[in-house]
């Protein structure tokens, strides 16, 4: 059976990571949450004091790349890859609403997503891999085989958001989570360097309104098509 590559982007919390890691295991492609490195960039960023609220010393980032290693190893007991940074496990810390609110920032900067859109289409150079993000249909591979686009109302994708962040044990209010969707929504879709847009051949795929499991049984058969086309 020939692999493919699978492409899906789309806005924040949109469960792209969860529907990427189903079919990945589904179909034992390897799963890249692209995500996931750009956090661990702001985590590194927020750890050096190049960024906070007042101020982002772009330079002081892109000085200190070469700074920057960064890692997927595969947990058997969560049943997916963790994001490492320079030799630690920084998954739970990557995904909290701090990082959360300057991720979009540091993904902005032109040099950060050169140094990062490089490592990932190296990941994917043999195909047989699903990777989800904000450009990878339009960006990093522009040629896969199978685009989606996942997108969500503003509003069920911050209840999403809270619920999970809730769940973790992190002491968030809903109308923060909200403020951080459209803020993240805003500067992914105005950034000047790869901004976030729906690629002409991508399947748009609206799950507002979706269960985990019709969810996933659609986007499986698309997958299967695809292949078997």
């Amino acid at each position: 059976m020939k692999k493919i590559t699978i492409a899906i982007d789309g806005f924040s919390s949109t469960g792209k990571s969860t529907i990427a890691k189903q079919l990945a295991n589904a179909l034992e492609y390897i799963y890249v949450d692209t995500g996931a490195m750009y956090r661990a960039v702001t985590l590194f960023a927020l750890r050096k004091g190049y960024i906070d609220e007042e101020n982002f010393s772009i330079n002081d980032l892109i000085a200190n790349l070469d700074q920057i290693t960064l890692q997927f190893k595969y947990n058997e007991q969560v049943g997916f890859a963790e994001m490492y940074l320079n030799g630690e496990n920084v998954e739970k810390e990557i995904r909290t609403l701090n990082v959360s609110n300057y991720v979009s920032k540091v993904a902005a900067v032109p040099e950060v997503r050169y140094q990062l859109v490089k490592q990932q289409q190296k990941m994917g150079a043999d195909k047989g891999i699903v990777m989800d993000g904000r450009d990878i249909g339009t960006v990093v591979f522009p040629d896969a085989e199978l685009k989606l686009f996942m997108t969500a109302s503003p509003e069920k994708r911050a209840i999403r958001r809270y619920k999970e962040l809730i769940d973790k044990g992190d002491d968030v209010k809903y109308e923060d989570v909200l403020r951080n969707v459209q803020n993240r929504d805003y500067i992914d879709s105005h950034r000047e360097d790869s901004p976030l847009r729906q690629a002409e051949d991508a399947i748009a795929f609206d799950n507002s309104d979706m269960g985990l499991k019709e969810q996933f049984d659609r986007i499986m058969n698309l997958a299967k098509r695809t292949i078997e086309a």
